[in-house]
């Protein structure tokens, strides 16, 4: 028999593809069947493992003519965001890793350094990108590596982020620099993108095919293309390959339609099956949780209060049904406001809607919230506001890894004066703290909460100075006071039932607003031998810091051991396997207390779980 035709090769063995040199080594006319097979796997195994499914369908055919004109790692490619970068793993060689994609020690869910070389920047927030290629332009002429090409590929989602005009600024200022800017437009983040660029883009795309003409980007010292048709790879290549023959700045205009070949996420007017957890392939769906998450709970109790207040609005960084506003959007769409990829103004523009008389719920992932620390402080809390910040995705976050782990707003924020910080430990405490932080007009508030389903209530056996009595030993002495930060409780309280079955007396404390410390704790921590704070956020300048620093301060004796995430990046893999290394689950934090009732007390302690780095593996 001879050998069989080579499309069928390509459809049958991705194996083949271990790296650009294949990629470009597949004859042009085989590219669509290459195309349709990439797909088909990234159904297969996105849906098996979750993970970004509709970002990645949508950029097949344009990762393809990337990889075939330029040649990665030599010319730099640079993805914003990140989440879109799988066809570039599979592409350089990762498709036998794809069963472990977002898994602990597995494959990561966006671009790794440890992984490969052909993975330049793993940074996973958005509008940087340009801001790299900008960089890394510059280090090309200093070297004089005039040869090596600078590709940034950038969303017109993350396009409305501040950061990216920064860049844009800079790159389209010097001609004598060249960088392509590949615009990949599908008109959404997770929703439909909204403002004034997306309405630009929009008229670009209607008149497509016309005869070119001045636009922004032109206007910026641009050399623009397009819009071009992103799911044709022959298309693209030539498209680009006149690009890098500019040796200029150049925009490439790409239109590409999200979810592309797959019906459920075409169909999916939520965000096109954006991010999925374990699905059926064939329908695109997802079996209903038995429990609530934290983010729907915070929804429908925000959507219960705005109908209460006509006060109360809401500011959304391009996620509203990510972080719960969506319920609220139905209702009243005309007090719930998208500002695209752009958390600064975000922040600022809250600012404003507060000096003009309404309270506003800036609800944001955690670690979003970072890039605006200080518009946060200097904007907000110096003319003690009343904005409310949310803070979805709060502590370990699991499988998106280190760039999303929310485990550094504690240390950051805590710093802010005027700020009041809450961590809730059921949903009956998010509603009632979500409604006490709307009531404060002194200044700004804060409540964080995880990824995660909400479990059951916790009810207090007591309330003490404004603190939550969750369990108190009968007739032992005090030997150990464990403070847990919001849903670090349930662990806590299932270690203290171990604990006092051992003889060890125990009280667990709920102060529920943990930033600035109540003054009753350090007076509670000094009828005790000891104290453990539990919180999933870095234990370096935490919560528990701040409680041993108020102990200090009242000249309280007894010894505060500080439990959390060690100052490292966390990489990816389950909420409840990561907390467990860390320490922060009952058995860790049985166990800590055990050896801390056998040692030697001292005043301050903290303890050090080692994650695992990942060595760089070279492709």
């Amino acid at each position: 028999m001879g050998a069989p035709p080579r499309d069928r090769l390509a459809v049958a063995d991705l194996a083949g593809l271990t790296g650009p040199a294949a990629v470009r080594a597949v004859p042009a006319g085989e590219l669509p069947v290459l195309a349709g097979r990439i797909r088909e796997f990234l159904v297969e195994k996105v849906c098996a493992s979750g993970g970004h499914l509709g970002p990645n369908l949508g950029v097949v055919e344009l990762t393809l003519a990337l990889h075939r004109v330029f040649d990665s790692p030599r010319d730099a490619l640079v993805f914003d965001t990140g989440h879109q970068a799988y066809v570039h793993k599979l592409l350089t060689g990762r498709g036998a890793e794809f069963d472990t994609l977002r898994q602990a020690g597995g494959l990561s869910g966006y671009p790794s350094r440890a992984e490969s070389v052909h993975d330049l920047v793993e940074n996973s927030h958005a509008s940087t990108a340009l801001s790299y290629a900008d960089g890394l332009a510059k280090a090309r002429a200093l070297n004089g590596e005039t040869d090596r090409a600078v590709v940034a590929v950038i969303g017109d989602g993350a396009m409305t982020g501040g950061m990216a005009w920064e860049a844009l600024n800079n790159i389209g200022g010097a001609p004598q620099r060249p960088v392509i800017v590949v615009l990949n437009d599908n008109g959404r983040s997770y929703a439909p993108t909204t403002g004034a660029l997306a309405a630009h883009l929009k008229v670009l795309k209607q008149n497509a095919g016309a005869q070119a003409c001045q636009n922004l980007f032109t206007t910026l010292g641009f050399t623009y293309f397009g819009p071009i048709d992103g799911h044709d790879t022959t298309g693209i290549e030539a498209v680009l390959r006149r690009a890098r023959a500019m040796r200029r700045p150049v925009m490439v205009h790409v239109r590409t339609v999200k979810g592309r070949g797959y019906r459920p996420a075409e169909s999916d007017e939520a965000d096109c099956l954006h991010a999925v957890g374990t699905i059926d392939p064939a329908t695109g769906t997802a079996p209903q949780p038995s429990t609530p998450s934290w983010t729907s709970v915070f929804g429908q109790e925000l959507a219960q209060v705005a109908g209460e207040r006509e006060d109360v609005v809401a500011i959304t960084a391009s996620m509203l049904r990510p972080t719960g506003l969506h319920p609220m959007a139905q209702k009243f769409p005309e007090r719930v406001f998208d500002v695209g990829i752009a958390e600064q103004h975000a922040v600022t523009s809250a600012a404003g809607l507060a000096m003009g008389g309404f309270h506003p719920v800036v609800a944001i992932y955690a670690t979003f919230l970072n890039r605006a620390i200080d518009q946060v402080l200097m904007d907000v809390a110096l003319h003690r506001l009343p904005v409310t910040f949310v803070l979805d995705r709060a502590g370990i976050t699991g499988p998106d890894g280190p760039s999303h782990h929310g485990i550094w707003d504690l240390s950051l924020f805590s710093a802010v004066p005027g700020l009041r910080i809450a961590a809730a430990r059921d949903p009956a405490r998010l509603r009632s703290l979500l409604r006490a932080a709307l009531d404060m007009q002194d200044g700004p508030t804060l409540l964080r909460l995880p990824k995660a389903p909400a479990g059951n209530d916790i009810d207090a056996i007591a309330r003490m100075d404004g603190l939550d009595i969750l369990h108190r030993s009968a007739g032992r002495p005090l030997d150990a006071l464990l403070v847990p930060v919001g849903p670090m409780a349930q662990a806590a309280f299932e270690a203290a039932a171990w604990l006092e079955a051992q003889g060890i007396g125990v009280t667990v404390v709920d102060p529920r607003w943990v930033i600035p410390v109540n003054p009753a704790l350090p007076a509670l921590a000094a009828r005790h031998r000891l104290a453990v704070t539990i919180e999933d956020n870095s234990r370096t300048s935490g919560v528990g810091s701040a409680i041993a620093q108020a102990c200090r301060d009242a000249r309280v004796r007894t010894p505060v051991t500080v439990l959390g995430l060690p100052r490292a990046f966390v990489g990816h893999g389950s909420r409840t396997d990561l907390l467990a290394e860390a320490g922060l689950d009952a058995p860790g934090i049985t166990r800590t207390v055990q050896e801390l009732i056998t040692q030697p007390p001292v005043a301050f302690s903290s303890q050090r779980p080692a994650f695992s780095q990942p060595a760089r593996r070279a492709r």
